[in-house]
């Protein structure tokens, strides 16, 4: 049973190690909305709000999360009882529409806080009598745009180098065929490649559909989000085109929306990021759909560039069995100079992380000096009073 004491609200400012370039924009500094929820028996979680700072890959941005929290979801939680994690989704989807990451961060903090209640790692609190949860999890590497494909070739053989099971290259019009050859060219045929477009091609340009139709000829394990978000049909004629299976992300933003590429057969895997789909009780029934359909369609765990406390929600809900193909589950030190959670995340030589499998709830302690000296704005929202203040 849970019942919400306290909710306090933090952005912090965590610099990249290098700037992270995608098709619709770049980050150099990550600014993160972290939660700290507190039960009323003193129990308390950390959880993070993946929304980014600018509205190019969702409209949601971490100031619009702030306010929704603050002024709509917080109040439906805030002293109020309920009964399991669970039902948390639903109470805070009745009546309010869009703000999938604000809620997911409220929703999976209930979940850990539900964990730590029992006295379970969080991976074993989702997986529940599940068969098939594992201690560790083969995680990929997810390398941004460069300004040439020999840049593009060294940083995915240094990849392969450390230990990667999986290799994405963010592409975009006119840095796409060349770029994507040259790596394949570099590494051979063994290595699981993968392209990522988010959504920045349209089958209406001509040069756009020869560019992707070229990319079949180099065996990748997925293509993923060639074209809109919305765009199921085109995905649809995209994926009859061909060979190579069409992996949706921005696309899926619910279990509806996964039932609907089933239906049109948009694409054959699902990324699966449970901020952009509301929390993990979507998450975990957009699981279970792809597992239960003929033929199975695998799902995988992308990644918001989340500190290390996202992390752990990552790699908790990863060890589920359809989590089937590597992750975009990368340590912290792929990233960060210095993360927020010690231990910091890592990876081995074979391209696994860990799985917290004895602690309760997340499995990491929070570095809250380090998260302290970081902190550029911070509220407390109760059921009593809320208050703001600046660092």
């Amino acid at each position: 049973m849970l019942r919400l004491d306290k909710i306090v609200l933090r952005e912090i400012s965590l610099p990249l190690k290098e700037p992270f370039r995608i098709s619709s924009g770049v980050e150099t500094v990550r600014r993160i909305l972290l939660l700290e929820i507190f039960d009323h028996d003193g129990a308390h979680v950390w959880a993070e709000c993946v929304a980014g700072a600018f509205p190019n890959y969702t409209s949601e941005t971490i100031d619009t999360a702030w306010l929704a929290l603050r002024e709509w979801l917080a109040p439906r939680l805030l002293g109020h009882t309920v009964d399991h994690a669970a039902d948390v989704h639903a109470r805070l989807a009745t009546n309010i529409r869009g703000h999938a990451m604000a809620k997911a961060a409220l929703e999976m903090g209930a979940w850990a806080l539900e964990a730590v209640q029992l006295g379970r790692p969080l991976s074993r609190h989702l997986g529940g009598d599940r068969t098939g949860l594992r201690s560790a999890v083969p995680t990929g590497i997810s390398l941004g745009l460069q300004t040439t494909p020999h840049a593009l070739v060294e940083r995915a053989q240094a990849a392969v180098a450390a230990g990667y099971q999986k290799v994405k290259l963010k592409i975009e019009p006119g840095r796409d065929v060349a770029f994507v050859e040259a790596v394949r060219a570099a590494v051979g045929p063994d290595i699981e490649l993968m392209a990522d477009a988010n959504a920045a091609y349209t089958l209406e340009d001509p040069a756009h559909h020869a560019a992707l139709q070229a990319l079949d000829a180099f065996d990748l394990l997925m293509l993923e989000q060639p074209l809109g978000a919305d765009d199921l049909l085109a995905l649809a004629t995209l994926q009859a085109e061909l060979k190579t299976s069409l992996c949706l992300d921005e696309s899926i933003t619910d279990r509806s929306r996964a039932k609907a590429m089933l239906a049109l057969q948009s694409g054959r895997i699902i990324n699966i990021k449970p901020g952009r789909v509301g929390g993990f009780t979507e998450s975990l029934a957009i699981h279970d759909l792809c597992a239960a359909a003929v033929p199975r369609v695998p799902v995988w765990c992308g990644g918001m560039l989340e500190s290390g406390i996202g992390r752990a929600y990552n790699v908790a809900l990863a060890s589920l069995p359809n989590f089937s193909l590597p992750g975009d589950l990368s340590p912290s030190a792929r990233y960060w100079a210095r993360d927020v959670v010690t231990p910091a995340w890592t990876m081995n030589a074979d391209g696994l992380v860990p799985v917290p499998t004895t602690a309760p709830g997340l499995g990491v302690e929070i570095d809250r000096d380090f998260i302290d000296s970081i902190t550029t704005r911070l509220e407390v929202v109760s059921k009593r009073c809320s208050g703001v203040a600046v660092a």
